[in-house]
């Protein structure tokens, strides 16, 4: 009895290993055999690229006065407090606060020159006053003996000639001193006149700083200019400005106010993709936090020169796509991910580009008949392939070659099919270089054409 049972429990282990395995075969075989079959239809040709929203329009929000900060000798600043990011403010509404501390310096050290200069007009006014009534009193004292010499002169008219003589030359004397202790005293006066002008203009100007360092103090608490959302300003390194951080006073903005109502997705494209991006094209942009929204758009900007991403070897071109359209959702700094559309080709024959392999230059696939069916592919987007001769629509075809596939023999085309498909693409390699020449896209739609597209990508995302 024990065998028996013996039997069975080994038995009934044996049975489940074998159901196991032959499950778990079947399920690496299906994996293995996955076939699709051609489709038929519209082929899009896409470059997706991510980026970034931002409003086409923006108005800054300035920090204080410019040149009142340069004629304090502040040329950098630094914010001590501002609102969060984002923040919904009112025209008006507080903003940001500066640090004040250097412009304190700078307006006790003017407080002490005006000080300084005050002391120095009442000094110049008092030496003034002093010269011009000692030269007064001189002039008072010659104009005495002018007339006593006078006096003199007169009772000397019984003297001798010698004598006379002698008493007229000192008259003479003493009124060309009183002339020029005249034209001195009037010398003095205007010197006088210069002098206290001099002080008085030096007093009015520190005055005048004191007074605008005092109004530019007021400017360190920045307000908005009208209502809106604020968004911190950027560095040149793409970070965001906020307390702590400091701004030049040659910029002088705080932060921005955008447009809402105008949004752009500012993305880079990969150089080896380039070529294929022009103005006018067609976009859909997606946005990451919302992924269940579409919004279409159309490149507005390529720019001439790559450059350089950070921590990567890849060489970019920006590329500027303006999103058609308003919606409430959209905000600056939202991630986006950005299909462009650079070719549509109506009625063609294309599979995923996955099923396609290539062996001493001859492209073929794995045909559900057992074949290894030549092709000859055409041009192709991220995911599939366009395929001009050697399918028809709803040919099946695997995706990953079944167990034993290698063996399977090669059906070629015909050379005459062959030759008509590479004289095809000599003539099309032909008309797309001198499209290009002429700023005309691929498939023979010009940029003004381009521009007017959008009514079909808005059908395909609805």
């Amino acid at each position: 009895m024990k065998r028996k049972n013996t039997l069975i429990l080994v038995g009934l282990v044996v049975a489940a290993a074998a159901l196991i395995w032959y499950f778990s075969a079947e399920n690496v075989v299906t994996d293995k055999t996955i076939s699709i079959e051609a489709k038929q239809g519209e082929f899009v040709i896409e470059v997706t690229t991510t980026g970034e929203l931002e409003a086409r329009s923006s108005e800054n929000i300035m920090g204080p006065n410019a040149n009142g900060l340069r004629n304090a000798r502040i040329h950098r600043y630094t914010i001590e407090d501002i609102v969060p990011d984002g923040t919904v403010v009112d025209s008006g509404q507080w903003v940001a606060t500066i640090d004040r501390s250097d412009l304190e310096n700078q307006i006790r050290d003017q407080e002490l020159e005006v000080e300084k200069l005050e002391t120095q007009f009442i000094k110049t006014q008092l030496d003034t006053t002093l010269t011009l009534r000692s030269a007064r009193d001189e002039l008072v004292n010659l104009k005495y003996q002018v007339e006593e010499k006078q006096i003199i002169v007169d009772q000397s008219l019984y003297e001798p000639p010698a004598t006379q003589r002698q008493v007229k030359i000192d008259l003479e004397k003493t009124e060309r001193s009183y002339k020029q202790t005249l034209q001195n005293y009037s010398i003095k006066q205007q010197q006088s006149v210069a002098n206290m002008r001099e002080v008085a203009t030096n007093l009015e100007k520190a005055r005048r700083v004191l007074k605008e360092f005092a109004d530019l103090k007021k400017e360190f608490l920045i307000t908005a200019p009208k209502s809106g959302m604020v968004n911190y300003k950027r560095d040149w390194n793409g970070q965001k400005l906020g307390a702590g951080d400091q701004i030049s006073s040659w910029e002088n903005v705080v932060a921005i106010l955008p447009n809402l109502s105008a949004m752009n997705s500012r993305t880079y494209v990969n150089e080896i993709d380039i070529s294929k991006v022009k103005i006018g094209q067609e976009a859909i942009v997606q946005i990451d936090a919302f992924p269940d929204k579409s919004f279409t758009g159309q490149i507005n900007e390529v720019a001439n020169m790559g450059e350089q991403m950070r921590n990567s070897n890849a060489k970019v071109f920006e590329v500027m796509i303006y999103v058609d359209g308003f919606d409430s959702i959209l905000r600056p700094s939202m991630t986006t991910k950005n299909s462009i559309i650079t070719e549509v080709i109506d009625s063609v024959v294309f599979i995923p580009i996955e099923a396609v392999n290539t062996i001493d230059s001859i492209s073929f696939v794995y045909a559900r008949s057992g074949k290894r069916q030549q092709v000859v592919p055409g041009k192709s987007s991220e995911t599939d392939i366009i395929i001009r001769a050697g399918l028809q629509q709803g040919d099946e075809v695997y995706l990953i070659p079944p167990e034993g596939a290698d063996q399977w023999s090669l059906r070629r085309l015909d050379q005459a099919t062959l030759d008509l498909f590479k004289e095809v693409k000599t003539v099309e390699d032909t008309v797309d270089h001198r499209e290009k020449r002429n700023g005309q896209r691929p498939n023979g739609r010009g940029r003004k054409q381009g521009m007017g597209g959008g009514s079909g990508a808005q059908k395909r995302i609805r």
